[in-house]
């Protein structure tokens, strides 16, 4: 299964900001724009509208130079060793607006406009000094953000490494306990199930929480969790399968299924005589996908159902997917019912977190 995050950086420094983007290109034409708009409403200024118009057109479009000019530079700033980067992004944004300046005191004085001051060149000076203070406080700016994005990125890791850690223990010791009692009554079976659980055993201990597999890959360990039940329940455990609208190759945190599954068989079925059947169904509305794990209601609740595990889960897909995601569970008639509501993102698609 491939991964397709990473960690957290352990450099001394992040990486700058995707000049690409639009809220950086933005922040680079509004910091123009407040400039201009303070420098005509200062107290001591002798322009007008006219002079006010054509700074702004003038400032906005230095802005959209030094935007595209980072943003194809990047690659290569990146190359720079230490906080070098920055450094260079710093030259460039002065170079960029001395030069500007320079072109546009001849074509001011080409044209007769009179709105710099004919051979004096404190516009140049004076524009290349704002640049080089404006700069050197959003890179400042940039650099501080990236910081507390990793040490956000950093904790929230940490964070769902223990969730995960409170999960693992639950699942594999059931299934252990589980091939000890098939050992003796079905050595076949036993053996079909040690199968299972080295498959189960390498998702569950072979990556760590930041790993995604794919929703196939997901369903295809959720299968081999209940082969273990189906037979060590037998016949008391009835399973249906809705879901062959769901996208198998949308992004799946791996083992973010098989806690609620296994909540399903223990809670539902497993305290029944009679036992159940469980209903996993989906449905996909647009990039949208939900995901129903349905079980019989038991009247009394099974020991152990402190509901850490559902939380945890809960934890879990607020982490992968944001805001967008939700888990929703509780009663439904004599049923308990969870849904999940999952963005759906695909391999090709998925960049950093």
């Amino acid at each position: 299964m491939p991964g397709t995050t990473s960690k957290p950086s352990s450099q001394p420094h992040s990486p700058l900001p995707d000049f690409c983007s639009l809220p950086v290109i933005s922040a680079l034409l509004v910091v123009g724009a407040l400039c201009v708009t303070l420098a005509w409403l200062a107290p001591q200024s002798t322009r007008g509208w006219r002079g006010y118009s054509v700074g702004m057109l003038f400032v906005e479009w230095v802005g959209m130079v030094i935007g595209v000019a980072l943003c194809k530079l990047r690659p290569w700033l990146l190359r720079l060793p230490g906080l070098l980067p920055y450094a260079g992004v710093w030259l460039v944004m002065v170079s960029i607006v001395v030069l500007g300046s320079v072109m546009a005191q001849w074509m001011d004085t080409m044209l007769e406009m009179q709105l710099i001051p004919a051979g004096s060149n404190t516009f140049v000076r004076d524009n290349g000094l704002i640049a080089a203070l404006l700069g050197a406080a959003m890179l400042r700016y940039f650099y501080v953000l990236a910081e507390w994005q990793a040490r956000l990125a950093a904790v929230a890791h940490a964070r769902v490494e223990a969730l995960q850690a409170r999960i693992r223990p639950h699942f594999l010791f059931n299934s252990m306990n589980t091939v000890a009692a098939l050992v003796r009554v079905d050595p076949e079976a036993a053996e079909r199930t040690v199968e299972d659980l080295s498959e189960l055993f390498r998702a569950a201990l072979g990556q760590d929480d930041t790993h995604s597999g794919t929703l196939g890959e997901e369903l295809h360990l959720v299968d081999r969790y209940l082969d273990i039940e189906q037979l060590r329940l037998g016949e008391r455990l009835r399973v249906r399968r809705e879901l062959d609208d769901l996208p198998r190759d949308a992004l799946m945190p791996v083992l973010l299924l098989q806690p609620l599954v296994e909540n399903a068989v223990r809670h539902g079925v497993q305290p029944l005589r009679e036992g159940g059947e469980i209903v996993l169904r989906g449905v996909r509305a647009g990039a949208m996908m939900r995901i129903e794990i349905d079980n019989p209601l038991a009247e009394t609740p099974s020991v152990g159902g402190s509901g850490h595990g559902l939380n945890n889960v809960r934890q879990r897909v607020a982490y992968h997917f944001g805001p967008r995601a939700s888990l929703e569970a509780g009663p439904q008639g004599n049923r308990f019912v969870v849904t999940l509501q999952l963005p759906i993102e695909m391999h090709h698609a998925r960049t950093d977190r």
